[in-house]
């Protein structure tokens, strides 16, 4: 039987080496809550501290075999920034060598991961060069570095990128309220500061196992979707499509906020996703119609018809670099081009589904002014029957969200 480094050492290969996603890898993994929970951690440490890694076992093994270099990835986490105890994390490196058939190297893993916690006080510095001093350091690739550093400089770009997001951030879906949440969570909690429906807890929960989960009471939801939905305005009353809304959060929200009094439409592309959100919605008690269909083509029979589209468009996630560490590791500078062109198509179908006096509100994951800024001005540019009412870029260090950008555009009568 696997022990639970093998199954972290599994998932933490497909997505380093084949380009998977660490969070669906991780619910395929089947193990006791503790263990569960151990997994992750492990998985999502060594994700995030890979640069750091790869530069100080540099200097201590040259080029191990790929199983190898991936076992000392999470042993030398595991040993600097987890509190596993030194002796369990080198043993259990070791014994997971052995495990995976390559024993006649545990002697080298051993020997480098002692050697480094010898010198634990005396590693070789990194960089001077702030780009990749921070790039290392932080997990960062360096192209998203240079364009923090050239906007914010280096003491804020440090902020923005040591931000610590909660351990998980839950909301109360109607009827059930707030003070109800309130009255029956057991964890130490405090509210969002950009919206103040987000509790934002302590400590990670077992939400899907919880009767308040399966009643449809509360959701899993981050302070800065929940922002987004805030920041469209009152949609009570009004006839609304989310454009690309799987897996529905921001729809649930937004028919919580209204309290069942709106006209909801959802469109999602990819039929696996269109069944996730409607089993989503089953089970929030949201009543929306569900459309299998490419936002970006939309047609004559959507024109002029919504009081309100949300846009919320794929983006580069880097506001989520925190959350989501393989993110950092997928994403390329090459894929904005493309990403752009997407986000750019999506605006033009959508910006004539808004009715005359309506809303169009475009918001993405990131922290990119190619994504944001640059591509909401190029809209407005196009479109001179668009004004900006108002645009925010979310920045974790500040707003202790993800970093979420939302612009708010209204067509003219």
């Amino acid at each position: 039987m696997n022990s639970p480094r093998r199954d972290a050492l599994q998932v933490f290969m497909d997505v380093v080496e084949d380009g998977a996603y660490a969070n669906l890898r991780l619910k395929e993994v089947h193990r006791s809550p503790s263990e569960q929970a151990y997994v992750s951690s492990l998985v999502y440490t060594a994700l995030e501290h890979m640069r750091w890694t790869d530069y100080m076992l540099s200097f201590y093994v040259k080029q191990p075999k790929k199983v190898v270099r991936n076992i000392l990835r999470l042993a030398v986490a595991e040993l600097f920034f987890m509190d596993t105890p030194d002796h369990a994390a080198v043993n259990g490196a070791v014994e997971l060598t052995r495990e995976c058939g390559k024993g006649a190297l545990s002697g080298l893993v051993n020997g480098v991961l002692r050697r480094m916690l010898r010198e634990r006080d005396s590693l070789p510095p990194l960089p001077d060069d702030p780009v990749a001093r921070l790039s290392i350091q932080y997990g960062c690739p360096e192209w998203i570095i240079r364009e923090w550093l050239e906007r914010f400089g280096e003491t804020e770009a440090r902020q923005l990128l040591s931000y610590e997001p909660p351990a998980m951030e839950i909301r109360a879906q109607y009827p059930f309220s707030n003070e109800e949440l309130a009255a029956q969570l057991r964890v130490p909690y405090t509210l969002g500061q950009v919206d103040s429906n987000c509790f934002k807890l302590s400590e990670s929960l077992p939400v899907a196992s919880l009767p308040l989960f399966r009643e449809g009471k509360i959701a899993i939801q981050g302070e800065g979707a929940m922002a987004i939905c805030r920041f469209m305005g009152d949609m009570r009353g009004k006839k609304v499509l989310d454009a690309c809304a799987a897996p529905g959060g921001k729809s649930a929200y937004l028919w919580s906020l209204t309290e069942g009094d709106i006209d909801l439409t959802c469109c999602e592309l990819h039929p696996h996703r269109l069944e996730l959100m409607q089993r989503t919605f089953a089970r929030l008690h949201v009543q929306a119609t569900c459309v299998a269909r490419d936002a970006a083509l939309l047609g004559k029979d959507e024109a002029d018809s919504f009081d309100a589209v949300l846009l919320d468009v794929p983006c580069s996630g880097l506001g989520l670099l925190r959350e989501k560490p393989d993110v950092a590791l997928h994403r390329k500078e090459s894929d904005l081009w493309e990403l752009c062109r997407i986000q750019a198509s999506l605006l033009n179908s959508c910006a004539k589904a808004v009715r005359p006096g309506g809303v169009l509100c475009y918001s993405t994951c990131t922290i990119s002014l190619q994504e944001n800024e640059d591509q909401v001005a190029a809209f407005l540019q196009a479109y001179s029957d668009y004004t900006l009412e108002d645009q925010r870029q979310l920045l974790p260090h500040l707003d202790g969200t993800g970093g979420f950008y939302m612009a708010r555009m209204k067509r003219c009568i």
